[in-house]
């Protein structure tokens, strides 16, 4: 057992693996304010723009990171779904992307809201409509993964919806904000080294 130093403008993370093999009692959806609407073929700066929202207070990069091309051989794959969700004035304040592309399986790939929704249950209501549509009747396993970067209640939340973990990884990867993916004032709960804000005795 020991501490494994990073350098500064690294950032590293225990990433849990949870999933869900059988299919949960159907129950109705619970109410929200907001709709689900599919997004069959986002364009690259409109989809970025919306990850960036609900991402970066979690350091959200990967699709930041990724060319157009790379990025629509993804979003714009048949067996991809992406959905946005909106509030009452139509404005995107979450989104839920579902990954069909290995046989029997579906994985929640990014599922989040903007920060300033948690608390009020919308949560539930998300996930109700992600289940929904990743039990199709092929589909055996549907499985996500969060990481200690994600919002503190992440990994508590899936588990009460049935998820449950299997397995624990680390990764480390440029810190976003040192490369430029991410403003440096963005997720201000990890410190960013290359700030000298963050120096100050």
């Amino acid at each position: 057992m020991g501490l494994v130093p990073l350098p500064d403008d690294q950032v590293a993370t225990i990433v849990t693996t949870l999933e869900m093999r059988r299919r949960p009692p159907l129950r109705p959806l619970p109410s929200s304010p907001l709709r689900l609407v599919a997004w069959p073929s986002p364009r690259p700066d409109t989809y970025r723009g919306l990850f960036r929202r609900v991402g970066a207070p979690w350091l959200w990069f990967s699709r930041l990171a990724m060319d157009d091309r790379t990025l629509l051989s993804i979003i714009h794959d048949p067996a991809v779904q992406v959905f946005a969700a909106v509030d009452r004035a139509g404005i995107e304040v979450g989104m839920l992307e579902l990954d069909f592309r290995t046989a029997g399986e579906a994985e929640i790939s990014y599922f989040a809201l903007v920060p300033e929704l948690a608390g009020r249950g919308v949560g539930r209501w998300l996930m109700a409509e992600a289940l929904a549509r990743a039990w199709r009747p092929d589909v055996t396993r549907v499985w996500v993964h969060t990481c200690t970067l994600d919002h503190p209640s992440a990994l508590g939340f899936y588990r009460a919806q049935g998820f449950r973990a299997i397995r624990r990884t680390v990764e480390t990867f440029p810190d976003p904000r040192a490369i430029g993916l991410l403003p440096s004032d963005a997720a201000p709960r990890i410190p960013y080294l290359g700030d000298d804000r963050d120096s100050a005795p």
